[in-house]
């Protein structure tokens, strides 16, 4: 696979103005993650959730004029999430599979894996706006050294994650089932 990189651009300026644009950039994806969480399919809604945060981590190697590599971008996703433990990503890939029991299942996949994904994605890019806000790159980011910092900004994505999805024009579910 051809690994994609992008130019830098200028950065913005105003340190304010950076975080308000990566923050807009971290909610946008967030509501795509929901999105492709939903997708009825086991396997197929995590690879989609999967493309959102690639693309996240490419919009924000941007917004701060870093160079992007996909390939890069995906292993470091892929230590971030291995690296709050195998029940994390078991539990991602249980709740996918879940879809496959007929009616009881795919209720409660499509009700938690729109949740996780989009907390999921809100703190990888929480974790690496701080990161790129003190100079980091892609480079050298130590998944290793972030993985406290990540499970803090999951948990607390959780709830923030469930009221977003509760807002209108979010994907139809809420933590306590289908709308």
């Amino acid at each position: 696979m051809v690994s994609e990189t992008t130019q830098v651009k200028e950065v913005a300026p105003d340190p304010e103005t950076r975080l308000m644009q990566a923050d807009a950039i971290i909610h946008r994806n967030v509501l795509w993650a929901l999105g492709a969480g939903v997708v009825p399919i086991p396997i197929a809604d995590v690879l989609a959730v999967s493309a959102v945060q690639v693309k996240q981590l490419k919009e924000l190697s941007a917004l701060y004029g870093i160079a992007f590599r996909e390939d890069l971008a995906k292993k470091l996703v892929g230590s971030l999430l291995v690296g709050i433990g195998g029940v994390g990503v078991g539990a991602a890939l249980g709740m996918s599979l879940a879809k496959l029991i007929p009616v009881v299942g795919t209720a409660l996949g499509i009700v938690s894996v729109p949740v996780a994904s989009g907390a999921f994605t809100h703190a990888i890019g929480r974790v690496f706006v701080m990161h790129f806000e003190s100079g980091g790159t892609f480079l050298d980011f130590d998944p290793s050294r972030m993985r406290e910092h990540f499970r803090r900004e999951f948990e607390g994505a959780k709830e923030k994650v469930a009221k977003m999805q509760n807002r209108p024009g979010a994907p139809s579910v809420s933590p306590q089932g289908p709308a």
